[in-house]
């Protein structure tokens, strides 16, 4: 599974202590150096929670997945969340992974479910 990021203390105190002397993008360049992202694609699709299950089944076995905000599957290199819209009949794709090639062959793979 994916490290997440550090867990800050729930106040400005905490953030405070992790950005002193410092521009946000630099703390973040460390993470951005060894996590890959999509950023957030958009699908529009006719069925959304069929399409949820789809997903659901289909990586089901590759990793461990959550139903906390759509769709999530964490596996031990990469993982994404699958959210619908509030407002539209669309899907948003995040998708993390440890190299390029994985982010970029695991982004197809689940747009091509998403798709299909």
């Amino acid at each position: 599974m994916i490290a997440p990021l550090p867990r800050l203390r729930s106040d400005v105190s905490g953030l405070g202590r992790l950005l002193w002397g410092n521009r946000l993008s630099k703390v973040l360049a460390d993470y951005h150096s060894r996590y890959f992202l999509t950023g957030e694609i958009n699908t529009p699709v006719s069925d959304v929670a069929l399409k949820l299950q789809e997903l659901k089944e289909r990586y089901a076995a590759e990793g461990e997945v959550s139903h906390l905000d759509g769709v999530s599957v964490s596996a031990q290199d990469w993982h994404f969340n699958v959210r619908p819209s509030n407002t539209e009949p669309l899907l948003r794709l995040n998708l993390e992974a440890r190299s390029q090639g994985l982010m970029e062959a695991k982004r197809d793979e689940v747009l091509a479910v998403i798709r299909g």
